[in-house]
């Protein structure tokens, strides 16, 4: 797990090293072990290593093919590593080292750009070809490892992170309007956009070709995406489908075991985590695990689920794991605030700061923990969100209702309101078709319930996870630990694609049934989401983890941010002198911010996103406009 800078110049302008040094080292907290640059007149590539596989020098990067003519930086872990060695080794190819790195670039000097179809695993990787003179860039199927880039006539720069390419003289930090619309809408970014203007990110799943000669003219290419689509031949049978989907399970978890540094795991009191901690520890002879939890003194209502230690402790005891735990306060948001900003970069999805804690915590005791990201989105986690959508009449009906639903911050006229300030510069940023285009690339009809089903988690992978996995990469790389997500096992997700919607939703015909009156009492009270999956770990876990109710990860700020954070949220937002007035409409923020402290509504999501934005000003533009 590592960090990776490189700036491709036009032909001729050569690469300065200081830059490339100032920019590497801007990313010293995702390798603190070992450092490297490459520059070949205008090409440089450089590299921050966390070692986790051989930790020799033998790891070093940027690496070099044995004939000279590529070079590589190389940020992830490819878990088919050693079996692709053998294959290599039998057409000839010698490896010095026993590193993944070593494998992934004899696999692109033996295959090219095909070879990034047979990788298994997470991983962003830059290779220079001296030969035909061109940088290749591809990021791995689902996102999990991020690349960032930022590009005119005159260059090309990437990075593992926005803040490596702002520490070069040719890009500066400014407000993208754009992406601010997106943000506010989605609460997320669906398309390639960030809050950084001119910085993009490579989508997953991608890869692009950047060429000296048109340093500008680089593009992205997609190699690979979801299907969600019921295939007959392996779903006649559903037991068969659960005892593969157990072996299946079994064996994404043990080949993201492999490790020259301890290995932990996360522990909530939830089905993903609880699953992966049990495999693992038939696995290893002992596992750390870490639970983040909540003080509830202040809490009432719904809030007093959110702290799940109880149930993560008796997990602890069963799989006989060493447990540690932290409990978070009204407070710890407003003192990690600065940081997690400038670690998160882009705000994304949901309240972020307990898993900054939570990777705080682990990095204490391991290097490498899993997480049980992706579960939800690839087996169906979120039945309430599907079943209201899948109840549509058309195709446009079903996409005005999850339109509707993925609004999560301000509705279209709350959203024009706010963004008044700034309507002249963002008229033609239209939140429907950003979403609209999203379905279009599924391929999938749109022509039944289960089209609609699967329309959905489509669209949720692409969008949702990609947004968690953002989240999950850079707060456990601001600890230097790494995070892998074994539910995102090729294999495994290849064989979750092909399952039929009802192996996944138990219910599914009795809602479709439903009158709309029973519909939210039905779906607030079901057990139901990841129906295969509760069945293939029955065996391994507690009927109250396999039966268990959907629990998100997030604090109580709700009432927090009525209570203790209050004067947090008033300094903070109704500031005179806050810089995101200088986007959005004060007086409707202020209203809205009202209505939470008030308690007429619940306005958490967006007061955590403004707190968020306010201090990303601070951070990045250093308050300015």
């Amino acid at each position: 797990m590592c960090g990776i800078v490189g700036v491709v110049e036009a032909e001729g302008t050569p690469v300065a090293p200081t830059v490339l040094r100032r920019m590497c080292d801007t990313l010293s907290h995702r390798g603190p072990d070992d450092e490297g640059m490459f520059i070949d007149s205008s090409v440089g590539l450089g590299h921050r290593r966390l070692s986790i596989i051989d930790l020799s020098t033998a790891g070093r990067q940027p690496l070099s093919s044995p004939d000279g003519r590529f070079v590589m930086v190389y940020n992830g872990e490819i878990y088919n590593y050693q079996e692709l060695r053998v294959e290599l080794s039998g057409l000839g190819h010698r490896f010095q080292s026993r590193t993944d790195s070593e494998v992934v670039l004899h696999a692109y000097m033996q295959w090219g750009r095909a070879a990034v179809s047979r990788f298994n695993g997470m991983f962003a990787l830059a290779i220079w070809d001296r030969a035909d003179g061109s940088v290749f860039i591809a990021r791995d199927r689902y996102g999990i490892k991020p690349v960032y880039y930022w590009q005119d006539d005159q260059r090309f720069i990437f990075a593992s992170e926005i803040k490596a390419i702002l520490n070069h003289p040719g890009a500066h930090a400014a407000m993208n309007r754009e992406g601010l619309v997106e943000y506010l809408a989605f609460q997320n970014f669906f398309t390639e956009n960030t809050l950084f203007k001119g910085i993009r990110t490579l989508p997953a799943g991608t890869m692009l070709t950047v060429d000296p000669r048109r340093v500008g003219s680089a593009k992205p290419e997609r190699y690979w995406d979801y299907r969600f689509q019921s295939d007959p031949a392996i779903t006649r049978d559903r037991q068969a489908c659960v005892e593969e989907l157990d072996r299946l399970l079994q064996q994404a978890v043990g080949r993201q075991l492999m490790s020259d540094v301890p290995v932990g795991s996360y522990l909530s009191g939830g089905l993903d985590s609880g699953t992966l901690t049990a495999l693992a520890a038939k696995q290893l002879p002992y596992i750390n695990t870490f639970t983040v939890g909540f003080d509830l003194n202040s809490v009432s209502g719904v809030e007093l689920a959110y702290d799940e230690r109880q149930v993560a402790e008796h997990m602890s005891y069963l799989f006989r794991t060493e447990h540690y735990e932290m409990v978070l306060k009204a407070g710890d948001m407003e003192r990690c605030m600065r940081d997690l900003v400038w670690h998160l970069e882009e705000p994304r999805v949901g309240q972020s700061y307990p898993n900054f804690y939570a990777a705080k915590l682990a990095s204490k005791f391991v290097k490498v923990v899993l997480s049980g990201t992706g579960g939800d989105e690839i087996f169906a986690g979120y039945p309430w969100r599907y079943y209201r959508a899948a109840r549509a009449t058309s195709a446009d009906a079903y996409l005005d209702k999850y339109f509707g639903f993925w609004q999560r911050l301000l509705p279209g006229d709350e959203l024009a309101s706010v963004l008044a300030p700034i309507a002249a510069d963002v008229r033609d940023v239209r939140p429907r078709d950003i979403m609209d285009n999203i379905f279009k690339g599924s391929g999938i009809p749109l022509e039944t319930p289960e089209d609609y089903i699967n329309s959905s988690l489509y669209f949720e992978a692409k969008t949702f996870l990609h947004g968690l996995l953002v989240v999950e990469d850079k707060l456990s790389m601001a600890h230097s630990l790494e995070s892998r997500v074994p539910f995102l096992d090729n294999d495994l997700v290849d064989f979750a694609m092909k399952l039929p919607v009802s192996y996944k939703l138990g219910n599914f015909e009795e809602v479709l049934r439903a009158d709309e009156g029973d519909l939210g009492r039905y779906v607030e009270n079901t057990r139901d989401g990841k129906m295969i999956l509760r069945e293939a770990i029955a065996r391994h876990v507690p009927a109250s983890v396999s039966q268990g109710r959907k629990q998100g990860f997030s604090a109580p700020d709700s009432t927090w941010f009525r209570g203790e954070s209050m004067e947090y949220v008033r300094g903070t937002l109704l500031n005179k002198n806050a810089a995101i007035y200088n986007y959005l409409d004060r007086t409707t923020v202020e209203k809205l911010i009202s209505e939470h402290l008030a308690g007429q509504c619940n306005r958490r999501l967006l007061i955590w996103s403004l707190l968020n934005l306010e201090e990303w000003c601070k951070v990045y533009l250093k308050a300015a406009s």
